[in-house]
């Protein structure tokens, strides 16, 4: 607990002296990591990210994921080129940084790395997926919440500027939303979980907590999940495979009808929301929605394998809490 005060100090007089709050990345096998740290250290222009600069790096990050291990050669010359220090382990990332970008993108390896920065009582984001089931999903928010560290994790789909605006009510009651993602396979990550999870995210920033049963229809190039909420309201995420796997969210709305919300819009909305948290340890999402959103894209890939029966979430999130009551959070 002292390390977790002295930590929290550390970040807020940094903050109130106009010090430079130290970033810290762990994972250089997804762009997200370049991208992040070429807002902060290259592009200065963003008066939001003063005082913020990543100043170290540990690279593993994924270990046997082919797409992201051959992309540590180029992107740890990138860090260095943009004045990032590459430590050889987690321990001395942590001794030298005040607070996490948790960027590893294999999601396996998310509560293992998360562990040991809760135990340092930093701050962190964990960039999606925040882990690769559920179970280990509810095991990260138990040990923040045992260690009493924020942390949150969301893809930068949700701060879209027209799903904000859907979440705050600007078009009435939403009835129903339509979400659409790439959604590309990884045998490591089941289902949706490895990149379906951006159009996963639009649909429950927009509609919220509150689904019952999900139902998935499974093709080659194709799988449609329909989800029904508990005031019988029904929404579908449609993630594909090969082109075109556009980004998008249409809903129907108490105003205006039928609206689409629009797609990828870059990072920076997300690394704006990241810098905030950082500065005020307050956590935009509630975890509850986020535990929610992989017990949907559990369900889905049950039901998937079942042949396409309805799966109900509460059988999903009961069998995800007793997993994760067994797992070892010390």
């Amino acid at each position: 607990m002292k390390k977790i005060v002295m930590a929290a100090l550390t970040i807020a007089a940094s903050l109130s002296l106009g010090g430079e709050t130290r970033v810290g990345v762990i994972g250089l096998d997804t762009s997200h990591s370049i991208a992040f740290t070429k807002m902060l250290n290259v592009e200065t222009s963003e008066p939001y990210f003063k005082g913020f600069r990543v100043t170290a790096a540990y690279k593993y990050g994924s270990l046997d994921i082919h797409s992201s291990t051959n992309r540590y050669p180029a992107y740890t010359k990138q860090m260095e080129e943009m004045g990032v220090k590459i430590v050889g382990s987690l321990a001395d990332l942590l001794k030298e940084t005040d607070v996490i970008l948790l960027e590893t993108n294999d999601g396996r390896r998310h509560l293992e790395q998360a562990l040991e920065v809760f135990k340092a009582g930093k701050r962190v984001f964990i960039d999606k997926p925040i882990a690769a089931s559920l179970a280990d999903t509810l095991a990260i928010f138990m040990a923040a919440e045992k260690y009493k560290v924020p942390m949150f994790s969301a893809s930068s789909l949700r701060y879209v500027q027209k799903v904000q605006a859907a979440r705050a009510g600007e078009y009435g009651r939403i009835i129903a939303v339509d979400a659409y993602s790439p959604c590309h396979l990884e045998p490591t990550h089941p289902g949706m979980i490895w990149y379906g999870i951006h159009g996963v995210e639009q649909l429950y920033t927009v509609k919220g907590t509150g689904c019952v049963s999900v139902v998935s229809v499974h093709q080659e190039n194709t799988d449609m999940v329909v989800g029904v909420w508990s005031d019988g309201r029904v929404s579908t995420m449609r993630g594909m495979r090969g082109k075109p796997a556009p980004y998008g969210c249409e809903v129907f709305a108490e105003k205006g009808g039928r609206i689409s919300l629009g797609g990828y819009e870059g990072y920076k909305p997300l690394l704006m929301e990241i810098i905030k948290f950082f500065k005020t340890g307050d956590v935009p999402i509630p975890p509850g929605e986020t535990i929610e959103m992989f017990a949907f894209m559990e369900a889905a890939e049950e039901s998937r394998i079942r042949g396409g029966v309805p799966v109900k979430i509460a059988d999903v999130m009961a069998r995800a809490q007793a997993e994760a009551a067994k797992k070892k959070l010390d």
